[in-house]
């Protein structure tokens, strides 16, 4: 059996000591000759954008419904259902909460290959449901009124037992809901279950307390982490939507290897509060779902500073997916960083992506960033600084940790504190720097492959590129952290099918606050393609009717 601890240490540790490296012999210039470089420098520019995205947002567009299956056969399968078929049917009553609640529960208590993502259903979904066909009877019904959604283990349910995923955390019960839950729920929205995560959203595969996900398209494979349950959740199709979070890729890694579509807002836009933190800098929250239209829904319905969460803002850009401004729209395609350790699977995606684009309307221009393998490096630090800083009091008891956590850990104290602040440092320069290349190239979204090799095999964590096995911390994060790092808004969504069977995805991004047009991009390729609606052969067995 492979050593976990072993395998995921020998292969981060490296990847740290080089970054290490790299980033001192290359420090910043010395005052008083000291640049722009505080944080308090990448809040004037993420506030400054802000009021440009305000100032220049369109009139919002009335929504074209991407879903293909209608009210009756959203009534007959449910489980088939984007949020938005589910919404129609309710109103056309076709059906009702009660009956989807009612034809999902069974699949959430049951031993197939998708149990891996249910820990424990959150209490009180019957009545939610109930009360929620009551409201579309009485014609009052909210905007999310009856959709049932699974909340990553991470993110407080108040009542709930909520562990992250750890042993360290015995059977906590959240005292109250996160901001995100609380949304969701005021909007008729209702929890059914909590999906699993990897350790802390940074452990293994292999999860201590839990084991591991494994993925609907194969069980040998994983689901990408660390939102593994809402992945795999969305996938086998036992809900519509689910809350993720996303660090290093953790809500795009799962939605790329199940072929499903998640979106790492801006940072700021969606307050964190009632969601352990992971590195606080680099923590997103979003809605992971079918489509890129569900997406819009939700994300503008858990936008907006709460009160507690800091980085958050008041004012809110809209938040839409309308697919008739992909007419126009300048997409940079970079071909440096972004294609390189990536399997030509995923380049050919990639490639027949950049092809639809072209011919929905937009415009196709090159676009690369400077020095993404220093920027790259910088990711590394932050979060195994901001990582031991946050788990530094259960440095006595870290033979709970699983291997994968434990193998974080044991390296998390490495850098420096001049390490940490050089690389908080660089990073107002490299947004900036990120910014004015997409405003010389007049780029609005940058369009990317998404991981770079199809789900890792559970049995020794390798991934194929080309025939070349990589561990998967080579591969995984490589396309998706830098925008962590940066906050700008990414959302990952299905572009095509591998060799092997299992989904390939691409990556759209913006600058920060142009959450709607990464949103819209996405809902026009969804319009015209149907990699969304693939189901893994688990689902299919089940009955689905979107084969």
């Amino acid at each position: 059996m492979t050593d976990v601890f072993a395998v995921v240490r020998g292969t981060i540790a490296p990847q740290l000591e080089q970054a290490l490296h790299d980033s001192r012999a290359n420090p910043l210039p010395a005052a008083p000759s000291s640049l722009a470089a505080e944080p308090g420098h990448s809040q004037a520019l993420f506030t400054r954008l802000l009021a440009t995205a305000i100032d220049a947002a369109p009139t919002p567009t009335a929504p074209v419904a991407s879903g293909r299956a209608s009210t009756a056969s959203t009534a007959s399968d449910p489980a088939g259902a984007s949020v938005t078929e589910l919404l129609a049917a309710y109103r056309d009553g076709t059906t009702t909460p009660t009956a989807v609640v009612a034809a999902l529960a069974p699949s959430w208590s049951t031993d197939d290959v998708w149990s891996d993502a249910v820990l424990r259903l959150v209490d009180g979904a019957e009545q939610a449901a109930a009360e929620s066909t009551r409201r579309w009877a009485a014609g009052e019904a909210r905007p999310l009124e009856g959709v049932p959604f699974a909340v990553k283990d991470i993110i407080d349910v108040a009542g709930t037992v909520v562990t992250s995923g750890s042993l360290q955390t015995g059977d906590r019960v959240a005292p109250a809901d996160a901001t995100v839950v609380a949304r969701l729920r005021a909007a008729g929205a209702i929890p059914v279950f909590m999906a699993a995560t990897t350790e802390f959203a940074c452990g293994g595969p292999h999860n201590a307390r839990y084991g591991a996900v494994r993925n609907p398209w194969d069980a040998e494979r994983w689901t990408g982490g660390s939102s593994t349950g809402s992945g795999s959740a969305l996938a086998a199709r036992i809900v519509p939507l689910a809350l993720g979070t996303d660090t290093g890729g953790s809500i795009r890694v799962p939605s790329a290897l199940c072929g499903t579509t998640g979106i790492k807002p801006t940072y700021g836009l969606v307050p964190r509060t009632g969601v352990a933190s992971l590195s606080w800098t680099l923590d997103h929250v979003g809605p992971m779902a079918r489509t890129a239209e569900d997406l819009a829904l939700v994300l503008a319905l858990i936008a907006g500073g709460d009160g507690q969460d800091p980085t958050t803002h008041t004012a809110v850009p809209l938040v839409e997916a309308a697919p008739a401004r992909i007419a126009g729209l300048r997409i940079g395609v970079p071909r440096v960083w972004f294609t390189e350790r990536v399997d030509r699977a995923v380049l050919d995606a990639h490639a027949a992506a950049v092809e639809r684009f072209a011919a929905l309307g937009a415009e196709i221009v090159p676009v690369e960033f400077d020095d993404l393998e220093a920027i790259d490096a910088e990711c590394w630090t932050v979060f195994y600084g901001e990582l031991a800083a946050n788990q530094e009091a259960n440095a006595a008891t870290a033979d709970l940790f699983d291997a994968g956590t434990r193998a974080r850990f044991d390296v998390a104290f490495t850098p420096t504190a001049a390490d940490y602040l050089r690389s908080l440092r660089r990073r107002p320069l490299v947004q900036a720097a990120m910014v004015a290349r997409m405003d010389e190239a007049e780029v609005d979204v940058v369009l990317t492959p998404g991981i770079g090799a199809t789900a890792p095999r559970l049995d020794d964590l390798t991934m194929t590129v080309d025939g070349v096995p990589y561990n998967l911390h080579d591969v995984v994060p490589r396309n998706t952290r830098v925008f962590d790092y940066v906050g700008f808004p990414a959302l990952m969504m299905p572009a095509g099918t591998a060799p092997d069977g299992l989904p390939i995805g691409v990556q759209l991004v913006a600058r920060p606050w142009d959450d709607r047009l990464v949103l819209s991009a996405a809902a026009a390729f969804q319009t015209v393609t149907d990699h969304h609606h693939r189901v893994p052969p688990a689902s299919v067995t089940r009955g689905s009717t979107d084969h």
